[in-house]
């Protein structure tokens, strides 16, 4: 009789049932885990999707930028070449303009060459230089 309560105690023994309990309970438990580890992994990948989608934007803004940062560079070249071209010009003209050196002209300028007449125009059938 012995055998068969401990059969009995396998058979319909309430730890048999808690261990069937505890199985469902895996299962729930293996459920919840898996749904968790799902949605975990789907929220992953959006957050890496939009890192990725942000570093793009970063890149295109950056290419946009050195593009504009080179065409001011060039502009800035273009107009360095105009401000000498335009000094020389300048030099050049100061050199034989008579209004320069004209008594009126309020701006004191040096002579560079006291033979320049000292009127602001010269005058008919007179040389610039005297």
């Amino acid at each position: 009789m012995s055998d068969l309560n401990s059969s009995k105690l396998i058979v319909y023994s309430p730890t048999d049932d808690s261990c069937t309990d505890r199985e469902s309970q895996d299962h729930g438990g293996d459920n919840k885990k898996h749904r968790r580890r799902e949605k975990n992994r789907i929220a992953a990948q959006r957050s890496r999707k939009k890192q990725t989608q942000k570093a793009d934007k970063l890149h295109e803004e950056y290419e946009k930028l050195e593009q504009e940062n080179t065409a001011l560079k060039r502009e800035i070249r273009k107009l360095s070449e105009e401000v000498k071209h335009l000094s020389e010009a300048l030099k050049d003209h100061e050199r034989i303009c008579p209004l320069i050196h004209c008594a009126m002209n309020f701006v004191a300028t040096p002579r560079p060459h006291p033979g320049i007449l000292t009127s602001c125009l010269p005058r008919d059938g007179q040389s610039e230089v005297s």
